[in-house]
């Protein structure tokens, strides 16, 4: 038996673009432990990585959702309740910023750039939550992931530092706001992780290289890792954290130098 036991629970995850996304590290980990799954893709582009990465996973239900539209994202969680009903987890691992504003200097962020980065990547959790809410008629757990340029500067992170601060600043808004439901909000931040977003950071490999050499631990961090933490805050192990931000970086954020 998996060390923690989600059997007849059911969990949504959001951000599943391909077998190296961290959603895809939490959605395997959450049907290692038992959780029926329910995925969510962006667009048709994709459904098809997304359809062989849960292939193996019996009764798994796939939904489209793009979340800059409210819409969507309505239409997707009715799809969800007539299929697995009640809902106990939910993953958002969501994050899009253009290219171009992934490197150079912050101040020549432009203004649509701007928009786009915080719209995608901080704004959807909020409507995540608020069609989300409504399914976790038992309580349950909202987790997001972040990531320590939330409050302090990685070159060439940019505007996803911004993004990221806004977006740790939602989850104590709704852990507020869905306590009384016995839903806790909560985020995950782990170190730099190997993804196809990632890596078209400029200077991600100068982050990933500070990381190991300075981080007590003297590595990074891995995707296993970061999906355990998220498991933990879907269990009832964690039934009293909410409004946190949980970091799983080989204690790289403690350092000074």
């Amino acid at each position: 038996m998996y060390p923690i036991d989600l059997s007849g629970k059911t969990a949504v995850v959001f951000g599943i673009a391909n077998r190296r996304s961290i959603a895809a590290a939490i959605a395997a980990m959450l049907h290692r432990a038992g959780a029926r799954l329910a995925v969510a893709y962006q667009n048709e582009r994709l459904r098809g990585n997304v359809a062989k990465l849960v292939e193996p996973w019996p009764d798994t239900l796939m939904v489209e959702c793009d979340v800059t539209s409210d819409d969507n994202v309505a239409a997707a969680f009715d799809a969800v309740s007539k299929d697995l009903g009640r809902v106990d987890a939910i993953i958002h691992s969501i994050a899009f910023a253009n290219r171009g504003d992934l490197g150079g200097r912050f101040i020549d962020t432009g203004r649509e750039g701007f928009r786009t980065a915080l719209d995608v990547s901080a704004y959807s959790l909020i409507p995540v939550a608020r069609f989300g809410a409504p399914l976790m008629t038992e309580g349950g757990s909202i987790v997001t992931l972040t990531f320590q340029a939330s409050q302090r500067v990685f070159p060439g992170y940019n505007v996803m530092g911004t993004a990221k601060a806004a977006l740790e600043n939602e989850v104590a808004q709704l852990a507020h706001d869905l306590g009384p439901d016995a839903i806790r909000v909560n985020a995950v931040s782990p170190g730099p992780l190997d993804t196809v977003s990632s890596r078209v950071i400029r200077g991600y490999r100068d982050m990933k290289r500070a990381h190991e050499e300075r981080s007590p631990m003297k590595r990074n961090v891995t995707h296993e890792e970061a999906a355990g933490a998220a498991l933990f805050l879907c269990s009832d192990l964690a039934t009293g954290i909410t409004g946190q931000v949980i970091r799983v970086d080989t204690g790289y954020g403690i350092m000074g130098i």
